[in-house]
């Protein structure tokens, strides 16, 4: 049976973030993942995380200056330094909230850069994260997204991605396979399940409906197909419900929306 996690940066945007958890909690989530905890004392989240008997699963390293336009560090050349102190700050929140995953965001590809230097830099930036975060028992994951919501972003495909893990050689650095962005970018989604869980490489799913990133029963993928297809091939990790409200931020929007969600809690 597929397990889902509420990514809380998009999902109960009527109430601010904190209370978001019990929210989650109300609604028969066991685990909540979302972008960024920095904004928050480790303590402060942990306790939510306690009181409302949830898991921590997955957030992000320190993206660069987010409000800018930056979406990552780790194939900027020049910014090692800084990317380094932010797997230092991740690693800490993730021990404190007991989170196993961390998501290292690529970045967006700085106009005119050497190519060979930007893809050096990221592989050098990830084998540091990973050599770091792994003592801890954490994950390092890599996550493709496409070209239409974030445009020159580093890494958009699934074979991408799958080939940078080997070549990286790390046993904790998993593929963050989001079913929307793929889906976008790449399309055959099931065999493309089919292709790389067997692998082990497939450390997160993340789940959207496509083309609008509304609720997973809005649009054009047929995903009770494909949780019975991931179930089938024995997954057992967290699929992350990374989708924004139909009715956005409206009173009780998400929870109005979880009608799909209730055949499989």
């Amino acid at each position: 049976m597929p397990r889902f996690a509420a990514n809380l940066s998009m999902l109960y945007n009527d109430v601010d973030f904190l209370d978001r958890f019990a929210a989650a909690a109300r609604d028969g989530f066991q685990a909540v993942e979302y972008l960024f905890p920095y904004a928050y004392p480790a303590p402060e989240l942990a306790e939510r995380l306690r009181a409302h008997g949830l898991q921590q699963v997955l957030f992000n390293a320190p993206p660069g200056d987010w409000d800018a336009g930056e979406r990552g560090l780790a194939c900027l050349p020049g910014r090692e330094a800084e990317f380094r102190a932010g797997i230092a700050q991740a690693i800490e929140y993730a021990q404190a909230l007991q989170c196993p995953r961390i998501h290292v965001m690529a970045g967006l590809v700085p106009q005119g850069a050497d190519a060979a230097a930007v893809r050096a830099t990221y592989i050098a930036n990830v084998r540091h994260a990973a050599e770091q975060a792994a003592p801890h028992g954490i994950r390092i994951l890599l996550e493709p997204i496409n070209g239409r919501d974030m445009p020159g972003f580093f890494l958009s495909r699934q074979d991408q991605a799958h080939a940078l893990v080997a070549e990286i050689g790390a046993t904790n650095v998993q593929v963050q396979m989001d079913l929307y962005h793929c889906q976008i970018v790449e399309g055959d989604l099931a065999m493309k399940i089919r292709q790389y869980l067997p692998t082990g490489r497939v450390g997160h799913l993340q789940i959207a409906g496509v083309p609008e990133r509304h609720e997973p029963d809005v649009g054009e993928l047929n995903h009770p197909y494909l949780f019975r297809l991931l179930d089938s091939l024995g997954y057992d990790g967290w699929i992350g419900c990374e989708y924004r409200p139909a009715r956005g931020a409206a009173p009780h929007a998400t929870s109005d929306g979880l009608g799909w969600l209730k055949p499989w809690l």
